[in-house]
């Protein structure tokens, strides 16, 4: 299912936090959206997963307006792993991953075998299998990341929304995470602060600084040095990672200090091409 934003715009509290973004993901492939602290990144993929309502511009899952779907029709469309999804009751991992299944069900409808088949297949995919029994509030952040990841799984959606999914997981959790939203069924879209995990499992690389789309497409085209020291102030160097073959960053020292150079005198990047289409 593809996923796309046309010109879509935010204010919070009446200051601008998302403008005019226009982006998207073709069915099937893993889209980062990368940008520094306060760009939009979140804020974007709020609007995605019909938690937030632009004030202008559409979100589309195909050709369907997402603020024209029902809650239910959205959450068989979308399922979404935040960041900070912080437990508030004492359920067991079977229990949270179960709640995947609810979109599917009609009322008080009893779990069936095609759901108990789902949650068990999330669970393994996610590696939490050895944990279902265990209470969510007993986990570290990062078992409980991984808990969530597998909540999403066995929703079985077509589009799959993480913001910052590796947070709190450690080398190997994130590599497996990663690797395995590479082979899911769907369409993935995925905030991260590592550049380099961006480069090395992203199919786009869309960069927004300041609520803007400055950059997008392929990683090579556009996380270049070039870009990074004008968006992120901090001396860059890019080279070949042996063992994958993709693009590997080497940071160096910090051109300038955070909020020395506001985005109205900072120019965008012309130097990037901007190979992703836009949404038509």
């Amino acid at each position: 299912m593809r996923v796309a934003a046309d010109g879509v715009s935010v204010d919070i509290d009446g200051i601008p936090v998302v403008k005019g973004v226009t982006l998207a993901a073709p069915a099937g492939s893993v889209v980062a959206l990368v940008g520094p602290n306060g760009s939009g990144k979140s804020t974007l993929l709020r609007t995605v997963y019909r938690s937030l309502r632009p004030n202008a511009g559409r979100v589309l899952l195909d050709d369907d307006d997402v603020w024209r779907l029902t809650a239910r029709e959205s959450s068989r469309r979308t399922a979404v792993v935040l960041q900070d999804d912080s437990p508030e009751f004492e359920f067991t991992v079977h229990e949270v991953v179960e709640l995947g299944r609810v979109p599917h069900r009609r009322g008080l409808d009893r779990t069936t075998k095609t759901d108990r088949a789902a949650v068990a297949e999330a669970l393994a995919a996610a590696g939490v299998t050895h944990l279902q029994d265990r209470y969510l509030t007993t986990l570290s952040g990062g078992e409980r990341q991984r808990v969530y990841l597998a909540r999403a799984l066995a929703q079985q959606t077509p589009v799959l929304v993480l913001d910052e999914p590796t947070n709190h997981l450690d080398l190997l959790a994130q590599t497996e995470l990663l690797e395995l939203l590479v082979e899911v069924p769907a369409t993935v879209v995925i905030a991260l602060h590592d550049l380099n995990l961006a480069a090395a499992y992203s199919d786009r690389v869309v960069v927004l600084d300041h609520g803007r789309v400055v950059a997008a497409g392929h990683p090579d085209d556009t996380l270049t040095p070039a870009l990074i020291e004008s968006v992120y102030g901090v001396r860059a160097e890019a080279s070949t990672n042996t063992l994958t073959g993709r693009r590997v960053l080497h940071f160096g020292a910090a051109l300038r200090h955070r909020g020395q150079h506001p985005a109205s005198s900072r120019p965008t990047p012309h130097h990037v091409v901007t190979t992703e289409s836009t949404a038509q």
